[in-house]
């Protein structure tokens, strides 16, 4: 693998790769921060919020399949700008008040989101020395908790006061504007690019191909769907488990959902900084799915007579550690893939971790529906989780 000093200067693919994927976060996450706000507009039940972010990261995982060659061919800060454009687009249909418009809107977000965390890991992994690999890529990926915190800060209040319609335009424009400033780079960091590299469609499965070829990325991708369950269910119905199960208001209970983004934050920093020093990949996602089993059983306890700040706290601690792997996971990714494949490493990984996206929400919300509590869907997913920590914790001690 490729790689130069990040420092005096170095930080600029970090600091742009990290805005544009808060950027695309807050995209995908603006509908589910306030689904109870626009199902009763359109007519739907909230829980049909899971078949939107469902919709989204199927569109995610083929666009991330597709990301390795387009990476190539346009570089990196170009594909972004494209996602960030089509996350654009994709939230001005969502903005008409239409089931049809709603999905059509979904699948552009994907479509925008899916190749960002290839892209960027394409862009890290030349520019990022092999001993901050961890940190580096856990800072970048905080971008994903930073745009859930700022749509559940912001978004909830914009449509109190302006409508759900302006709230989602208004994302809408950011990611504009984010994409015009990204310009600013693209001469310098897309410098890699190959403009005569072929997009086949013949190829779209080789990212695949290649993850379950190799033993440590099968593995990896396999608890990457499992921790993505964990992740998109907490994400897409903290904000209705709260209003319903736990009688919250819709600003109270988006306060909460970015509070649970900020422990994302916090946890992909600190998680990434750990794994670099003391534990180890493999040790820390271990410890992670085991924190993720316990968060999720906490939170299945919890009650409306449950004082708030113990509610902060529980849903904190999960947002860390269910939220926070990523980081983690990523550089592992770019660590185990074949000399200079680091994007498409990450983009087959991805299109399984994305997989675990697309079952999670809906299924989260079925058994929801069906014991009519979201308390159940918590226990139900703590089972996943602990047979995912039983798994990485044996691997760790047969490597030790």
């Amino acid at each position: 693998m490729t790689t130069q000093r990040n420092d005096a200067g170095g930080w600029a693919p970090l600091a742009i790769t990290t805005g544009i994927q808060s950027m695309t976060a807050m995209a995908l996450l603006a509908l589910p921060a306030m689904a109870p706000r626009v199902a009763e507009a359109v007519g739907v039940s909230a829980a049909y919020v899971g078949l939107y972010v469902a919709a989204a990261y199927l569109a995610s995982i083929l666009a991330s399949l597709a990301s390795g060659a387009a990476v190539g061919r346009w570089g990196s800060i170009r594909v972004s700008q494209a996602c960030l454009v089509l996350c654009a687009a994709g939230l001005a249909l969502c903005a008409l008040p239409s089931v049809a418009t709603i999905a059509a809107g979904a699948v552009l977000v994907g479509f925008g989101y899916g190749p960002i965390t290839p892209a960027s890991s394409h862009l890290l992994a030349r520019t990022t020395p092999p001993h901050r690999m961890a940190v580096v890529f856990s800072i970048k990926q905080t971008g994903v908790p930073l745009g859930g915190a700022l749509a559940g800060a912001i978004v909830p209040s914009l449509q109190l006061v302006a409508g759900w319609q302006f709230a989602l335009l208004f994302v809408a424009g950011a990611s504009i504007a984010c994409a015009l400033v990204a310009q600013t780079l693209r001469a310098e960091f897309d410098a890699d690019r190959d403009p005569k590299r072929r997009l086949g469609l013949g190829n779209i499965l080789e990212p695949v191909r290649m993850v379950f070829a190799v033993p440590a990325l099968r593995m990896l991708a396999g608890c990457s769907f499992v921790f993505s369950v964990a992740q998109l269910s907490l994400t897409t119905y903290l904000v209705t488990f709260l209003t319903q199960d736990l009688a919250y208001g819709l600003v109270a209970a988006g306060a909460v959902l970015a509070i649970s983004q900020l422990g994302g934050v916090f946890g992909r920093v600190w998680w990434g900084y750990a794994s670099d020093r003391w534990f180890g990949a493999r040790r820390m996602l271990a410890s992670l799915g085991t924190l993720m089993a316990l968060a999720a059983l906490a939170a299945a306890l919890l009650q409306p007579a449950v004082p708030h700040a113990v509610v902060v706290l529980v849903l904190f601690v999960f947002g860390a550690s269910a939220i926070g792997w990523n980081g983690v996971y990523l550089a592992e990714v770019a660590r185990q893939a074949p000399e200079g494949r680091a994007g498409m490493a990450t983009g087959g990984t991805l299109a399984i971790t994305f997989l675990g996206n697309v079952l999670g929400p809906p299924l989260f919300g079925s058994v929801s529906a069906g014991f009519g509590s979201y308390r159940a869907s918590f226990v139900v997913l703590a089972l996943p989780l602990a047979l995912c920590a039983v798994v990485l914790w044996r691997g760790v001690l047969r490597k030790s």
